[in-house]
């Protein structure tokens, strides 16, 4: 087994979501693979408030406990494979918040992103590039983008088109690289 650990970060808590079968998708794709062991966090498991830190993230003074948890969560990673919905032409509120809480634990990981929406989610991942490259988290070229008009039966029913099988290995496969090369810059 590899020693690096990658979090599928399921970035929505909505009732009725659709995230929940695309980051599960997500999760079989990487069953397979030996280069990282691959885990699901979903951020309905760590209900953080809206930001409700004094210090600024970059400090690393967490007070509160919600904080703490998932500070402790996202530092077990190397790596991590965001999982959004897009909303209004971004990323979900929760996700941005929960991004929002930690700094240090991002840095000098690699990152890739997979999303989901009428025009395939491509904003809500531009915006996440953006916060990404603020927290010195690198993130691979590489991105999925499901439609709710293509890749959901009834907008509701996740089924993906076989094209996203191929178009995951590459992802995976620049997310390993990157994540094994970033490792070094940590040690």
């Amino acid at each position: 087994m590899s020693d690096l650990k990658i979090a599928v970060i399921l970035g929505s808590t909505r009732p009725g979501r659709n995230g929940k079968a695309v980051a599960d998708w997500v999760m079989d794709q990487s069953g397979a693979r030996t280069g990282a062991e691959y885990e699901l966090v979903d951020l309905a498991d760590f209900p953080l408030p809206h930001l409700d830190e004094a210090m600024p993230p970059a400090m690393g003074q967490y007070q509160g406990e919600h904080t703490k948890a998932w500070a402790s969560k996202i530092a077990e990673f190397d790596g991590y494979v965001f999982v959004t919905p897009e909303y209004n032409h971004s990323t979900s509120g929760v996700l941005k918040n929960a991004i929002d809480y930690l700094y240090g634990e991002w840095n000098n990981k690699a990152a890739a992103f997979v999303s989901y929406g009428s025009l395939g989610g491509a904003r809500a991942i531009e915006h996440l590039r953006t916060v990404a490259s603020e927290l010195q988290l690198a993130h691979v070229r590489q991105q999925l983008s499901f439609s709710l008009f293509t890749d959901f039966e009834h907008f509701s029913v996740f089924k993906p088109a076989p094209q996203h099988d191929a178009a995951a290995t590459i992802l995976f496969d620049q997310l390993e690289s990157w994540t094994r090369a970033l490792k070094t810059v940590r040690v």
